[in-house]
């Protein structure tokens, strides 16, 4: 399955669409694509739009992935995100028109500071100012501090994972998906590392337990 190509199946349930952003080398689009295999698995119409900037690590990633409609275009309107998932803090300022009033934003705190912010001739937004910022397009923001990431077997969870376990958790994704649902299509994508991926799906999952998450 090609996920660069939009990707319909039948049996609509509900239309909700995912915006997803961050820079290269995090996984972001492995996320989607993960969303959409257990969506398509599930007979739910999904349409996965991947996105790429600079073909480099710290490039400007994003997707957008529409759920639920049988016919649809590639890009989700202004305010017309159910649910925002960065994983980089700068980059989220770039999702925030998208953020539907009262839909749900879920950020994992990595910074990667750009050449000018490391020079010192831009500055580097603080995590309160994208916090204001979501919170006045009307989003719900929950923040994943990249240091209370678990450990297994000595070494930090895939960080990616661990977000989309926290989703399936905390927003109403939970709605479409069962995490079952997605640990079936983790556990078929790696034949190696599976259960290091499943371990970091259920982290996510049970972080608000450990208040690994905090809210706004």
């Amino acid at each position: 399955m090609d996920s660069s190509l939009p990707v319909t199946h039948h049996a609509s349930r509900i239309a909700f669409d995912i915006y997803l952003v961050g820079v290269g080398g995090q996984g972001v689009l492995t996320i989607g694509e993960i969303i959409t295999a257990a969506a398509f698995q599930k007979g739910i119409p999904v349409n996965f739009y991947p996105t790429k900037g600079m073909a480099q690590r710290g490039g400007f990633v994003k997707a957008q992935l529409r759920i639920g409609r049988e016919t649809v275009g590639p890009s989700i309107p202004e305010k017309g995100a159910d649910l925002v998932i960065a994983t980089e803090v700068s980059e989220l300022l770039k999702a925030v028109r998208f953020i539907k009033p009262g839909g749900d934003v879920l950020l994992f705190g990595f910074v990667w500071a750009p050449t000018a912010v490391m020079l010192g001739k831009a500055p580097y937004p603080t995590l309160e100012q994208v916090t204001e910022q979501v919170v006045a397009a009307g989003g719900a923001m929950r923040h994943i501090a990249p240091e209370r990431l678990p450990s297994y077997e000595g070494v930090p969870v895939p960080d990616n994972i661990y977000v989309l376990g926290a989703a399936l958790a905390q927003t109403r994704l939970c709605e479409i998906l069962a995490v079952s649902d997605v640990a079936g299509i983790v556990r078929n994508r790696w034949k190696r590392g599976a259960e290091r991926n499943l371990f970091a799906l259920d982290a996510g999952v049970k972080a608000q337990t450990r208040r690994n998450l905090a809210w706004h």
